[in-house]
Formats: C-alpha cells, sequence, structure tokens
C-alpha cells in the first residue's frame, strides 16, 4: 500500500484522532517542512471552523503534495514522541506503507527455485527487530569537543526506532569504558551494567532511562561515533579501542544468542589524514586520522566505515557527518519498513 492509500483508508479516523489537539498536529507539520510557511499562516488563521475541518484541510494539503510527503506525514505520526503521547490512538492505525512496484514480480524474478531461499536470507521476524547501540562520544578528556556528533545520534535514533530498533546510548566512555560496556551489550548479562554507564534509551523524541528489560532480537546494529586511528576507534582519553576486539565480543558460539544472526557496526572514524580536492571545508572538522580497515573474519558481520582508505571523514559542526546523514536519508527514502 502506498502512503497515499495508507492516509486515505484511515483518513476518517485520523481526522478525528487529530482534531484532539490539531494546534499540536499543525506545529509539528511545519516544524518537519512538510507545509510551507504560507499554507502554515493560512491553517493556523482560519476563523470559524471546527477542529475536524481543520485538520481535515491540513491533511489534504499533504496528500496533495504527493507520495514522499505522504510517506514523512506517517513517520511523524509514528515516532514522534509529543505526537504519540497526545494520541495514543494512532497506534491502533494500519498506518505503514509499502513500496509499489510498476509491473507483478514473479516469483521465478526474485527467488530460487530449489527452495533453499530461506537459508541464505536472515530471518527478521523478532518485534522489536533488536537492540541499536550508539556509543556518542563528544567531550574528550583534553578539552576537546566532536561538534555535531549529537545530531548524528538523534537521526540514527529517528531512523532506526522507525525501522522497529529499540535504540540505546551511551556518551562520553574512555576506551575502557567502552570495552566494558560493548561487552555488556554482547551478553546482557548483568544488567547492572545499565546504570554504571548510564545507558539511556531512545522514546521517540529524547533520550530517557530504559524502562523495560534489555533483549536481543533477530538483528543488531552498534554505531561509535568518535575519534580514531588505524584500525581503532578511541576513547575520551584518547586511547585506542581495536575495531577487531569489537567485533569479536559479538562472534558466533554456542552460548551466543546473536549467533547466526545479522551484526552491523557502522563507524564514524577517519581512514587517514588525507583530504579528498572536491570537498569544501567550511564549517568542517575531522575525526583524527586512521588507516583502512578490513571486513572482519567472523560471520554474519558487516562493518561500514565513514569514508575511504586514507582519507579524513568529516563532520559538518551543526548538521553531523556525512556518513551519518547520507545513511539516515537513504534508509527513509528506500525502506518500506
Amino acid at each position: 500500500m502506498s502512503a497515499q492509500n495508507a492516509i486515505r483508508s484511515n483518513k476518517t479516523a485520523i481526522h478525528e484522532i487529530l482534531s484532539g489537539d490539531y494546534r499540536l498536529i499543525l506545529n509539528k507539520v511545519y516544524e518537519n517542512n512538510l507545509i510551507t510557511q504560507r499554507e502554515y499562516n493560512n491553517l493556523k488563521s482560519i476563523n470559524n471552523a471546527n477542529a475536524e475541518t481543520y485538520v481535515n484541510d491540513l491533511v489534504d494539503k499533504i496528500m496533495n503534495k504527493g507520495e514522499d510527503k505522504c510517506k514523512d506525514f506517517l513517520n511523524l505520526l509514528q515516532t514522534d514522541g509529543a505526537i504519540k503521547e497526545t494520541f495514543p490512538q494512532l497506534a491502533s492505525l494500519q498506518l505503514s506503507c509499502t513500496l509499489l512496484l510498476s509491473e507483478p514480480v514473479h516469483q521465478h524474478d526474485v527467488l530460487p527455485q530449489d527452495g533453499n531461499m530461506s537459508q541464505d536470507v536472515y530471518q527478521i521476524i523478532s518485534r522489536p527487530v533488536g537492540l541499536f547501540v550508539i556509543i556518542n562520544n563528544k567531550n574528550f578528556k583534553d578539552g576537546s569537543q566532536r561538534r555535531g556528533t549529537d545530531k548524528d545520534a538523534q537521526s540514527l535514533a529517528e531512523v532506526f526506532s522507525w525501522l522497529g530498533f529499540r535504540v540505546l546510548m551511551c556518551e562520553d566512555l574512555n576506551k575502557d569504558q567502552m570495552d566494558q560496556a560493548l561487552t555488556f551489550v554482547a551478553s546482557l548479562a548483568d544488567m547492572s551494567q545499565l546504570q554504571k554507564f548510564n545507558f539511556k534509551e531512545w522514546d521517540g523524541s529524547s533520550f530517557v532511562d530504559p524502562q523495560q528489560v534489555l533483549e536481543h532480537g533477530d538483528a543488531f546494529i552498534c554505531s561509535i561515533l568518535s575519534h580514531g586511528k588505524k584500525g581503532v576507534v578511541l576513547g575520551t582519553d584518547r586511547n585506542p579501542l581495536p575495531i577487531k576486539e569489537i567485533t569479536r565480543k559479538f562472534r558466533g558460539c554456542d552460548q551466543s544468542v546473536l549467533t547466526g544472526k545479522p551484526k552491523v557496526f557502522l563507524i564514524q572514524a577517519c581512514q587517514g589524514s588525507n583530504i579528498q580536492r572536491a570537498v569544501q571545508m567550511n564549517d568542517m572538522e575531522i575525526d583524527d586520522d586512521t588507516s583502512p580497515l578490513t571486513i572482519p573474519e567472523e560471520a554474519d558481520v558487516l562493518v561500514a566505515m565513514a569514508t575511504v582508505e586514507d582519507h579524513a571523514s568529516l563532520r559538518h559542526i551543526v548538521d553531523g557527518s556525512w556518513f551519518v546523514q547520507s545513511l539516515c536519508e537513504q534508509l527513509k527514502e528506500r525502506c518500506p519498513r
């Protein structure tokens, strides 16, 4: 079902629910660039209209803007913390949408005929899908800051919670703390570690204390936002933690619940000190110099790095890093969820 059709099939219910606080929804769609300044002013100044008529005009404007705006609107209704808290009835609606294909897809076009497809793909059926853990090192012991990293952390939290993950974050860990925190995440054996490292969970609008027991699902993702050097990420004390040591903590074994499940590591760190010539350096900072990292030998593990061999990874001091922001943008645009 397309996003437009998802809205259309739930339109009456959406109107009734959002009419409970139409000013909130108007402000939210404006803040997220779903309507223009003029449209916002016109809707805000409507007189002698009941709330449902007001919401009807707003939803019609969004539907008339096309499929992409409709997707953004549905995403907003399902992920914004204030909206979910104000309109809990939205959770009962079927607001998910999938990408439509221009022509029917026949089985032989996409699946092998030997019936072994289930052995070649990961089965992602758990809800939540799994844990997404962010280590966000912003404030370093030498007084330096990685400006813009909070924007990356928020973007990752918004997108991967939308994709069904529970998003956890801990901040400003030194090398030993990173090592210990990741050891805990791999096993989830000692829940006291949640408080020790001050883990927070994304609730749709901010990071708060986790409210439920942590469990692994059918996939695991870890994103480390920090400085780095060759083959390592740095703690806030600038001591190095080898990336291969990180991935080995999640290596499949008889005792691991993640055995046979996809484990992805997103590393926002440099690969070297060179700057690509086409890059404009205004308002950019560099996450230290590192060298290339090879994909680890452990099965079911993917490591994605922020840049290519021998080059720096750039981060805008306000808008975040190119790597993380591009990743989040592509997932929002292309994932049917």
